[in-house]
């Protein structure tokens, strides 16, 4: 197979799968290795990234996707349902950044820094696929461990959970403060 029928598989693939696609399997599908593969993915990338494109091929983690580019969206909705707008509260965002940044967590882990019940807010993170459930942890019950989907990096616009955003310790002291003031005030009452 020579290199341009490489490249064409690959998109046809990518194209044909809607999803993403582990760069190991697509290393698998052309006979390369990863190298190489990531290479011809990089070219393809190259392509889509021109003005007259579409299309766009995003690299989620160790993975990649065809997706349409955001500017077409107005377009694609006048043939298209208009997909469901996600609506995250508050407390379900501030639960998401918990799974994001602990990852793998148990929902007690998550009450344990929130100080409050996380059922509701793990079951719509669920529901929207921005977690999803990664094992056990090996302790007495067995708990479920939860992390974050590709939906998440894809929703949130990052390529991997390295590119969040970090903490630096005055944030993280003074969300100590915050939620000390918080228990100190449930106690009150």
């Amino acid at each position: 197979m020579d290199k341009d029928t490489k490249k064409a598989t690959l998109e046809a693939v990518l194209f044909a799968m809607g999803e993403s696609v582990e760069l190991s399997k697509l290393a698998e599908v052309i006979e390369e290795d990863k190298d190489k593969t990531k290479e011809l993915l990089e070219e393809l990338k190259k392509k889509y990234d021109k003005k007259d494109s579409g299309i766009e091929l995003l690299q989620l983690e160790d993975s990649y996707q065809l997706a349409t580019k955001p500017g077409t969206y107005d377009s694609l909705i006048k043939i298209c349902k208009a997909p469901r707008k996600m609506s995250l509260s508050e407390s379900v965002l501030e639960t998401l950044s918990i799974i994001a940044y602990k990852q793998p967590i148990t929902r007690i882990e998550i009450e344990g820094i929130r100080g409050v019940s996380c059922d509701y807010a793990v079951n719509k993170l669920l529901e929207y696929n921005l977690i999803c459930e990664l094992g056990r942890k090996d302790v007495p019950g067995r708990p479920l461990l939860f992390g974050t989907t590709e939906e998440f990096l894809r929703s949130f616009g990052v390529k991997s959970l390295k590119d969040l955003p970090e903490l630096d310790t005055l944030q993280i002291e003074e969300f100590k403060h915050e939620a000390e003031e918080e228990i100190n005030l449930t106690l009150k009452i």
